[in-house]
């Protein structure tokens, strides 16, 4: 079983950064391909990013490439997501999903959520 937990959100002004954190439990993190989804209010979740176990391969939204990144450290069983330039549109609850295989953006075949961390972006 792998527990995710989801850190470091906030409010923040618009143009400012933020890094998200997802934490793992168990043995297998080194092992899990890791995304970000987002749910904006009254909204349907959408995919952020993706990275694959090694980190040999990440993809993103095309909307975000470019201001966001994502990266991972297997000894500290964490996955982080980088955001800059932050928009008020980017307000949003951001969870994080693992798989054993790399979906990408496909968000009905991972395995594993976490709960999600709310970030605000005021104007």
């Amino acid at each position: 079983q792998v527990q995710l937990v989801e850190s470091g959100g906030g409010l923040v002004q618009a143009g400012d950064s933020l890094r998200l954190s997802c934490t793992a439990s168990g043995e297998i993190f080194s092992r899990l391909a890791i995304a970000w989804f987002r749910q904006a209010p009254g909204k349907e979740r959408v995919f952020v990013a993706a990275i694959s176990w090694s980190a040999g391969r990440t993809d993103y939204a095309d909307s975000l490439e470019g201001r966001f990144a994502i990266s991972r450290d297997n000894d500290k069983n964490t996955v982080y997501l980088r955001m800059d330039s932050l928009k008020p549109e980017d307000t949003a609850v951001y969870f994080c999903a693992a798989s054993l295989r790399f979906y990408a953006s496909y968000a009905h075949k991972y395995e594993y959520w976490g709960q999600g961390t709310q970030v605000t972006v005021s104007s």
